[in-house]
């Protein structure tokens, strides 16, 4: 049986459980940083079939962010949950994880590092 994995956004309305996690990885994108608010993210993808949305607002309202993903956030409370990219991938935010401090939830890589702010250090990437 494989892990399970749960969490939600800010107002508990849009929920998930998410089954083998995979390409773990931080990213500093634009697109990244304008979704979130941050300067840096970290992301963890499932395929589409092992994540089960299971809260009372259903899927996730999603904002077409790219020509393969779509940016997912919580209709009721607006908080940023992941991305809905085509292929078909679901990459959750790190900080909608009930336990965050999970290992396996670690980032393996940083995306866009270059495109960080100077200013943020580099050991938080």
């Amino acid at each position: 049986m494989s892990k399970v994995y749960v969490g939600g956004c800010l107002c508990g309305s849009i929920r998930f459980k998410a089954t083998n996690p995979n390409n773990s990885h931080s990213c500093s994108c634009e697109i990244c940083r304008k979704h979130t608010g941050a300067p840096t993210v970290v992301w963890i993808e499932f395929a589409a079939e092992n994540v089960e949305w299971t809260g009372t607002s259903g899927l996730p309202t999603t904002w077409r962010s790219s020509e393969t993903s779509s940016r997912a956030f919580c209709p009721r409370c607006g908080s940023s949950v992941g991305a809905i990219d085509d292929d078909p991938v679901v990459a959750l935010l790190a900080g909608v994880f009930d336990d965050p401090n999970d290992d396996d939830l670690a980032p393996e890589f940083h995306s866009f590092s270059d495109m960080q702010p100077a200013w943020w250090p580099k050991e938080h990437h």
